[in-house]
């Protein structure tokens, strides 16, 4: 008898460790299981370079995305994806002493050296912020303008990133994205795939615009209409633009 009531809790603890197992190997991270999984790869972060500082500018990189997003003093802006911080130097001069630049990354490592930097600059008006893959964690109702320069097809869960980006947004907010038009396991997005995702959690495209200094191409988006709930959420599949061969 006293053998057989110390089964039970060994048995299911044992279930319990069986299911908690198969969950934490779906290969997902816990907060994006919610939602939709992406019908397409992801390129790993691997910190690809698109040029030192002084090429981007040299290429006017920097000047053309701040004009096209239309950045103005007293702005408050997140650099998402911020990596060395080429954007974060750049808007926190645009902005001025007024406004406000939240620089993310999800790689501490990378966020401790920009941190370095802000302070070796001394960028007063800028926080740094670490982030995660399915979370950007940011503030409800705080951005102007949020950017994601080169790095969107890097997000492993877009639908659960994006659905939680798009509170952050102040109304008349954008979104800002600048990608390569090539697949996604080949550090680019195709257009059309990127705009069904955004389309997908409540984003309408309101300005495209391809420019050889941005080595790609140039998206805004803003807030429409309600937030699908998750389940809600359907899963783009385009055609020929979403695998690299």
């Amino acid at each position: 008898m006293f053998a057989h009531r110390a089964l039970v809790p060994v048995v299911l603890m044992l279930a319990l460790c069986a299911c908690e197992q198969r969950v934490a190997d779906d290969g997902r991270a816990p907060g994006a299981r919610d939602f939709p999984a992406a019908d397409r790869p992801f390129s790993q972060v691997t910190g690809a370079s698109f040029g030192t500082e002084e090429d981007r500018d040299r290429l006017g990189e920097g000047k053309a995305v701040m004009d096209l997003a239309g950045i103005e003093p007293g702005m408050t802006v997140a650099d998402i994806g911020a990596g060395g911080g080429y954007y974060t130097v750049r808007l926190s001069a645009q902005v001025g002493p007024k406004g406000r630049v939240l620089a993310e990354d999800i790689d501490p490592q990378v966020t401790e050296a920009l941190g370095t930097r802000v302070m070796r600059e001394g960028l007063e008006n800028v926080s740094i912020k670490l982030g995660t893959g399915a979370d950007p964690s940011l503030p409800p109702r705080s951005f102007d303008r949020i950017f994601m320069v080169h790095m969107y097809h890097e997000v492993a869960e877009p639908y659960a990133f994006l659905w939680r980006l798009r509170p952050a947004l102040r109304p008349d907010g954008k979104v800002i994205v600048v990608e390569s038009d090539r697949a996604t396991g080949a550090h680019g997005i195709p257009p059309a795939l990127l705009f069904c995702e955004m389309a997908s959690v409540g984003f309408r495209l309101t300005e495209f615009v391809r420019k050889p200094e941005l080595q790609g191409y140039y998206a805004q988006f803003e807030a429409v209409g309600t937030r699908p709930a998750p389940e809600k959420i359907t899963p783009c599949r385009v055609p020929g633009g979403t695998r690299a061969d």
